[in-house]
């Protein structure tokens, strides 16, 4: 899938870079489009946090996310430097911790508990979600060129389409796929600000990944993702 995905975006980058005109000294003179847009398409690469934690959960390891898609660049002033931006996205995230899923074998409800105290060689989350991003965006940019500063804050809502957990131990492998406590529907606020290529990127899930039944012992599992890392945009 990882393959797939970042064919996709490739070709997309591709086509999008060929069919872009540019204005050199002594080419061919174009006509400058008083009506640009910007930065429509993007693909980030974060590392990923779970915060709110319950006691003896920790991280372990490297975290990260692959995030892509499109965004409409809505510009809602004569400069063209203040717009709205609504679009389309997927987002692929990994995390490493010691939280341990496995299911009551009557009841069939999932069991939560850490593996502070237990040996494993693989412990983690994979999450597939859907997103629309939300953007208040300012930038400085001009039609004659793409190198231009951007403030981008904003919200994500999404669906977490697909999800499991994946232990290795000594007692072999376990893994999960249909957690009943998962909060599926995603909303988070993002902010991200740079410089031509190097634009960094911050978001916080205003959701927990777990809803209130998730428990260990009497303490709630919640926690929620939060990530840090780079986006690109292509126009």
């Amino acid at each position: 899938m990882k393959k797939t995905l970042l064919f996709i975006f490739y070709s997309a980058f591709m086509l999008v870079s060929f069919g872009q005109e540019n204005v050199l000294d002594g080419g061919p003179k174009k006509v400058l489009d008083s009506l640009y847009r910007e930065d429509q398409f993007y693909v980030g690469f974060t590392y990923n946090l779970l915060l709110n934690r319950p006691e003896g959960i920790r991280q372990s390891g490297f975290s990260g996310g692959l995030h892509l898609g499109f965004i409409r660049d809505m510009p809602i002033n004569k400069k063209r430097d203040v717009a709205i931006g609504l679009g389309i996205g997927y987002s692929f995230n990994v995390y490493n911790h010691n939280l341990f899923l496995d299911k009551d074998e009557g009841t069939q409800q999932t069991v939560f508990s850490s593996l502070e105290d237990v040996d494993f060689s693989t412990n983690r989350f994979s999450t597939h979600i859907v997103e629309a991003p939300f953007e208040f965006r300012w930038r400085t940019s001009v039609p004659e060129t793409h190198k231009f500063y951007r403030i981008y804050t904003g919200f994500k809502v999404g669906y977490l389409f697909s999800f499991q957990s994946n232990f290795k131990g000594a007692e072999g492998q376990i893994k999960q796929t249909r957690i009943s406590e998962l909060d599926r529907f995603r909303m988070g606020v993002t902010f991200t600000f740079g410089w031509n290529t190097f634009n960094f990127h911050f978001y916080y899930s205003l959701t927990p990944l777990f809803n209130d039944d998730a428990l260990i012992g009497q303490e709630t599992v919640g926690m929620r993702p939060a990530k840090i890392g780079l986006t690109f945009y292509i126009l």
